[in-house]
């Protein structure tokens, strides 16, 4: 058996949900999702535009453990990013008081935990299978409607970011500070990828997870969305099929952590280099320190973060995998790599949106 059908065979046996438990989730979620729209605010004048479910759960790239997801409620209250910033707190409060209340007369196919951790930004609850080891972290987080009536196949138009723009620029608000308000572009760039595709996240996420155990006392590393993006790079960039093999996929995102210092990636999916301000805004954030991975759905997040300390110790892991035996085939030889450009390039490659490069002097 190659590497590769190893690969598949340990995602499908360790990695993959329970499919009664994921049925039994989605059917629980939604009905989260219908209270937090029609009931929650029932008797106030607060209304619910609409509620978008994110993370893994939503993305289909759930791991059976210690996975995570989002429920953003957009509440009618919070009607810019500033409002988002200082009244998400009264409505976290008057969520969790509603929430609370129903689940317990709620009959579930799952058990539902509230956690019992109350930040002021966030309600957090778990969903646990009966019948086996295997739950889902949810928090549900209030957030500004930026994009609002988004229509399927649409993209946001330049004017949705330009407010988004204006307030980074003229604050010391960390970028991405609003990434809630884009959930729902996060979530369609991975939810419509290929199974394959979806299912190397989930290893590289479950690589992930041991890096971090491992590491925790070292420091952090860098964020995880970081490394989900980078994978849907590699491919993009190095197959495109749906049935590549899965150690070749495996091994050129390893490939890719060790040579952060060189990474600067970036989609136009859904923002651009054609609107005059968005444009200029671009130029000035794939000229940061590398690591630069842009979030394809809000500009201000570089989830790269230039942070050379968490991608040393990533990029550290990284290269003793490489060289281990899961690499290697039968016969000795390493594991086909994708060729994905990892060199400087003369020039910015703009018109792609996939990567660019510092302009060689």
């Amino acid at each position: 058996m190659t590497p590769g059908h190893l690969l598949d065979k340990f995602i499908k046996d360790f990695l993959q949900p329970n499919k009664d438990f994921l049925d039994q989730l989605h059917r629980a979620v939604d009905d989260i999702c219908t209270f937090l729209k029609e009931d929650c605010f029932r008797h106030s004048t607060t209304k619910v535009q609409k509620v978008i479910k994110g993370g893994s759960a939503a993305k289909g790239t759930t791991l059976k453990t210690g996975s995570d997801a989002d429920l953003v409620v957009f509440p009618s209250t919070l009607q810019s990013y500033t409002s988002q910033r200082n009244e998400r707190d009264k409505v976290v409060q008057e969520i969790r008081r509603q929430l609370e209340a129903w689940q317990q007369k709620t009959q579930f196919e799952v058990t539902f935990e509230m956690s019992k951790w109350k930040a002021p930004r966030v309600l957090s609850f778990s969903l646990k299978s009966k019948n086996v080891n295997e739950s889902v972290d949810f928090d549900v987080l209030p957030a500004f409607n930026a994009l609002g009536q988004l229509h399927s196949g649409s993209t946001p138009g330049p004017q949705v970011y330009a407010g988004l723009i204006d307030l980074y620029r003229s604050s010391d608000l960390p970028g991405g500070e609003f990434s809630t308000c884009f959930t729902e572009l996060q979530r369609n760039f991975i939810v419509s990828r290929p199974t394959k595709l979806k299912n190397l996240i989930r290893l590289m996420k479950h690589w992930y997870k041991q890096c971090e155990r491992k590491l925790k006392s070292k420091g952090s590393l860098p964020p995880k969305y970081a490394l989900e993006l980078l994978t849907v790079y590699a491919w993009e960039r190095g197959s495109g099929s749906e049935s590549f093999d899965t150690a070749e996929g495996f091994r050129t995102v390893l490939d890719l952590v060790t040579k952060y210092q060189q990474l600067c990636i970036f989609w136009n999916v859904n923002y651009n280099f054609e609107d005059e301000t968005m444009r200029m805004f671009l130029l000035a954030q794939i000229q940061k320190t590398r690591p630069v991975i842009l979030d394809p759905a809000d500009p201000t997040g570089d989830v790269g973060g230039g942070d050379r300390w968490c991608w040393h110790l990533l990029a550290k892991e990284a290269r003793q995998w490489l060289a281990s035996l899961c690499m290697r085939d039968g016969a000795g030889n390493p594991v086909q790599l994708w060729n994905v450009p990892v060199r400087p390039m003369r020039g910015c490659c703009l018109k792609s949106g996939w990567t660019c490069w510092r302009p060689c002097s």
